[in-house]
């Protein structure tokens, strides 16, 4: 299993970054095979992460062309900056 984490300092979100977070969730779980996908914002951080079965996936999210647009929105109006880490899971601890 893999982990993508997207880290970001936020610029200003509006109702079409909501709306584009929403959709984009439901592409990456619906089309890519995600099998989940974590998002929280707190003061001007936000942080996502996404669980993927293998890197093609991963790869095939990142060429979607809806994606590609939506990171383009993401870069010139919604984050200052951000970073991607692409991880393998090793180990995975549960307390039930």
């Amino acid at each position: 299993m893999y982990a993508v984490i997207f880290a970001a300092e936020i610029n200003k979100l509006d109702k079409s970054y909501f709306d584009t977070a929403k959709r984009m969730r439901e592409l990456a779980i619906n089309k890519y095979g995600c099998t989940k996908f974590i998002s929280v914002t707190e003061e001007n951080k936000e942080i996502s992460i996404s669980y993927w079965k293998d890197k093609e996936q991963i790869k095939k999210w990142k060429k979607d062309k809806e994606h590609q647009e939506a990171q383009s929105i993401g870069k010139s109006k919604w984050y200052k900056n951000y970073s991607v880490q692409i991880v393998e899971v090793m180990h995975e601890y549960h307390s039930n």
